[in-house]
């Protein structure tokens, strides 16, 4: 059968095309007994509104690009589940692509959306890729996710990673712990440069020697670590992993090695990812609310759709969640109301906090 179209939901509904159109689009004044008509109508012809026709009538796609680094791990599901959660609530879709962490490839994406999104999500910490999307932006709404490089008057979120870093080593130092190795990210990565920063800032102003082992922000990096730790024979009583996939992949390796985590060990991630608060230690880190970011990066690119005056930068200031990899008399189940404890972080930010 020929899929029905706006003039057939009008003659079912028995009201004009343009009474449809209010309905479907939330453009105008409606009565309530009309838009039952329309819905009923639209549901009886199974009929999908054109997303080209719609938006030749409203300068709108009701669609809005989400470009990451990655769509692989805990970490960008739940961001893009906030996201998703976000925008259908407005009625909105998501295209969502990644850049590889290449510029090109970033760039090639950003010119595959233009024409088909409202404003795009763009997370690029990666110097040269939010350098190569500043250029092909333009006229487009934009909010930037952890990108340190945009400038602080335009529509962007970033974390804390200095402070919650430090607040990490602080930790370990207050519970005795004086040789703490860092598992950092990959060398070119904003985020991981600024926890790497913050680590070594704390470790400098608690007197203690820096040991750092450069890992890839995956499991695997983090497990090599861990094996390079526990066979070396060196006198290691912390690891501060620069994200919770390495900080689990130098706990699995621990384990692996008869290491006991936390008394021989002690370990902290970054991000609480769901999986941190499921294994066993549970995995002491530092929480940033990866959906809740995901969702106020979408609700604010929907305000500035809609002609809002964005706020500019703001921080997203994590807190530290205590679980059993540094205090084994933590009870490794969750208190009443499902959270775990939580200390908040003392961190050093700019301008407005999330």
């Amino acid at each position: 059968m020929k899929p029905a179209n706006i003039r057939d939901v009008a003659r079912r509904a028995e009201v004009s095309v343009a009474s449809v159109s209010r309905v479907l689009n939330g453009a105008g004044p409606v009565t309530e007994a009309t838009r039952k008509k329309v819905m009923e109508a639209v549901e009886a012809l199974q009929y999908v509104p054109h997303s080209g026709a719609r938006s030749l009538s409203t300068s709108r796609t009701q669609t809005v690009g989400v470009i990451l680094p990655d769509l692989y791990g805990e970490f960008f599901s739940e961001l893009i589940r906030g996201m998703d959660l976000a925008a259908r609530e407005r009625g909105y879709h998501l295209i969502v692509s990644s850049s590889h962490d290449d510029a090109d490839q970033a760039a090639a994406a950003i010119r595959s959306m233009r024409g088909r999104v409202d404003g795009l999500v763009l997370m690029s910490p990666h110097a040269t890729v939010g350098q190569a999307a500043a250029g092909l932006t333009s006229g487009l709404p934009v909010v930037r996710l952890n990108d340190d490089a945009a400038e602080p008057d335009r529509p962007s979120i970033v974390v804390d990673n200095h402070g919650g870093a430090m607040t990490a080593v602080r930790h370990l130092v207050q519970l005795g712990r004086r040789r703490i190795v860092h598992v950092s990210g990959p060398a070119d990565n904003l985020e991981a440069e600024a926890r790497l920063s913050g680590y070594l800032e704390a470790m400098a102003q608690a007197g203690l020697d820096a040991r750092v082992i450069e890992g890839d922000f995956d499991m695997a990096s983090g497990r090599r670590a861990g094996l390079e730790l526990s066979a070396s024979g060196q006198d290691v009583d912390a690891i501060f992993a620069g994200n919770d996939m390495m900080a689990l992949g130098a706990l699995l390796a621990l384990q692996e090695a008869g290491v006991r985590c936390p008394q021989d060990v002690a370990v902290v991630g970054f991000d609480d990812v769901p999986l941190a608060s499921l294994v066993r230690p549970g995995l002491t880190t530092l929480r940033i609310d990866i959906a809740g970011t995901g969702r106020t990066a979408l609700e604010r690119l929907l305000s500035l759709i809609d002609g809002a005056t964005d706020a500019g930068r703001q921080v997203v200031r994590p807190e530290l969640v205590t679980r059993g990899s540094t205090r084994p008399e933590i009870s490794e189940t969750r208190p009443a109301g499902g959270r775990p404890s939580v200390v908040n972080a003392s961190a050093q930010g700019d301008n407005q906090d999330v």
